[in-house]
């Protein structure tokens, strides 16, 4: 994938790695919710799917947008993304949204006639991410935006039904009053053996 990036696209595909784990991590702690703040970090969800040669559950944050009940994403670095490749291969996928959690269909929208109207919301719900590429989804013509995510590809996640139960988002929740215990204990633990 890398060998068809600029220079200049591949470390900010690394930083994106990073900062997904990170992100990734917040999700499964059951913080997901707070970190989605649109002028900042944007609007993020995770996208569940299943990886095209392993095929195991693989678990990555992007940017979206809810238009008129679909889901919309994008791959920023094109048709070579993983995530994008895994779901032409098996489009059932799973979103954590802040306010749910949905099984879906996702499907290729890039030679949509509304692409660009569709790409721009997305791009403007991304936050920083937009802007750390270079674009301005907020001021830039229909013809500068067009030229500049050409290679950009568009998903619709049309919501099938919603999920709960185990596996999801907040998986992970449990460390928070484990950690607590622990440090409960290692404050209390001092003050019992001066007793």
């Amino acid at each position: 994938m890398t060998s068809e990036l600029t220079s200049r696209d591949r470390q900010l595909l690394q930083a994106f790695r990073w900062l997904n784990r990170y992100m990734l991590l917040h999700w499964r702690l059951g913080l997901g919710p707070y970190a989605n703040r649109r002028e900042l970090s944007g609007q993020i969800m995770v996208l569940v799917h299943v990886g095209r040669k392993t095929g195991r559950i693989r678990r990555t944050p992007v940017n979206y947008v809810i238009l008129d009940g679909d889901v919309y994403c994008t791959a920023g670095f094109g048709a070579a993304a993983d995530w994008y490749r895994n779901l032409l291969v098996n489009p059932q996928v799973e979103v954590w949204l802040p306010h749910g959690w949905w099984a879906g269909q996702a499907e290729d929208v890039s030679d949509s006639p509304e692409r660009l109207a569709l790409l721009r919301q997305v791009l403007i719900a991304s936050g920083f991410a937009a802007r750390a590429a270079g674009l301005d989804p907020m001021r830039m013509s229909d013809e500068a935006l067009d030229a500049a995510s050409r290679s950009y590809r568009l998903v619709r996640i049309r919501r099938t039904q919603a999920l709960t139960g185990p596996g999801g988002p907040g998986d992970l929740a449990w460390v928070w009053p484990a950690a607590t215990a622990l440090l409960l204990g290692l404050l209390l633990l001092p003050r019992c053996r001066r007793r």
